[in-house]
């Protein structure tokens, strides 16, 4: 059932799940780089309140904002959509809540997750990534 906008009885649409998707893989994207909203909307001609809206999925984002985002945050536009099950659909794990908000986006967000996520993307060699992650999981099986 289509949500309510506050202010009136005019019925709001949900955020398509994909519009979530690609705007948290821009917010990723833009995060990991280091630049704010403000900075990225200056590059696009846009304003900041409208990257927190493509971010959180409100707004969709125009084919030719997307390919000028890819071009600023150094990606192939394809980076967007990366993590999309061949339905279409984002896959469980890129799968964000109706409000934009998961926990991923939560530790993304994070100084911890930032410095993790910079420090994963600088290794090169994938053989090395692999045996990074293999440690995490173990150390977090021992935790948890």
């Amino acid at each position: 059932m289509p949500q309510r906008n506050a202010d009136s009885e005019t019925p709001q649409k949900a955020p398509n799940p994909i519009d979530i998707h690609v705007g948290g893989r821009v917010r990723l994207r833009r995060m990991l780089m280091g630049i704010s909203q403000e900075k990225l909307a200056e590059h696009l001609g846009i304003t900041f309140q409208q990257v927190q809206k493509y971010e959180k999925g409100t707004n969709r984002i125009s084919a030719s904002k997307l390919w000028e985002a890819a071009q600023v945050l150094g990606v192939p536009v394809s980076f967007f959509y990366g993590e999309m099950a061949e339905t279409g659909q984002p896959s469980p794990a890129g799968l964000a809540e109706a409000d934009g908000d998961t926990y991923v986006s939560d530790f993304i967000g994070s100084r911890e997750g930032l410095q993790l996520m910079k420090a994963f993307m600088a290794i090169e060699d994938p053989r090395v990534r692999r045996r990074i992650i293999d440690l995490v999981e173990s150390l977090a099986a021992k935790s948890g």
